[in-house]
């Protein structure tokens, strides 16, 4: 088996969730009740992510991608992880329910942005609005926005062995189809409660450990 990392973004690859620090920062109220319909499942992703981001307005942008550069932390390890994956011959994908205005920045000296799928920004109206260049396949109905489960199925071949880490309920679809999941925060809750076999992690340092045992035992 060829294993293949989908990484998550928000709240994995950075110590919290961006577009929740974002919210908190900038977003009039209401928002907080959107977001929960999202992790309550009540609505979906992409029309939560949507509606949070039509709250703010687009001349925003900038203020936006300056507050979260100056305010957003990689985890611990990560760098070194994706020197580890890289030296394993490992594709590493980061799969991502954010932005792109707000990732990129973050990612450019770290990951080649060819291997990041997000969800982008369009800031030619009053109100910054979201578009879906990775929405559900056939095999999804969840409307997702990002759809992990479905740039999963498009770039994994009959013989990968698939590793997803996340942390999220964005996960969670990309977690069911996944061979194994390195898991943190909400997601552990959610493998928990669906019999999804994992393992926790705090840093990236623990990945890399993990990773090299199950290299090892191959």
């Amino acid at each position: 088996m060829k294993p293949i990392i989908f990484c998550d973004f928000d709240g994995t690859i950075t110590n919290s969730d961006n577009i929740i620090a974002i919210m908190k920062e900038f977003a009039p109220e209401g928002w907080e009740s959107i977001k929960d319909d999202v992790l309550s499942q009540k609505v979906s992703i992409s029309e939560g992510v949507g509606k949070m981001f039509s709250l703010l307005d687009s001349g925003l942008a900038q203020d936006i991608i300056e507050f979260v550069k100056s305010s957003a932390v990689i985890r611990d390890g990560f760098r070194e992880f994706v020197a580890f994956a890289r030296q394993n011959s490992i594709p590493l994908y980061v799969v991502s329910g954010g932005i792109d205005f707000f990732i990129e920045p973050l990612l450019e000296n770290i990951l080649d942005l060819d291997l990041l799928y997000c969800n982008k920004a369009v800031f030619e109206q009053e109100r910054i609005q979201i578009i879906w260049p990775y929405s559900c396949d056939d095999q999804c109905q969840n409307g997702c926005g990002c759809c992990k489960p479905s740039i999963m199925r498009k770039i994994s071949e009959a013989d990968t062995y698939k590793i997803v880490i996340g942390d999220s309920i964005t996960d969670f679809k990309a977690a069911k189809e996944a061979d194994f999941v390195l898991a943190r925060d909400f997601l552990i809750e959610k493998c928990r409660e669906e019999g999804i076999s994992y393992q926790p992690f705090q840093t990236f340092f623990d990945c890399i450990n993990i990773l090299k045992l199950k290299l090892e035992a191959a």
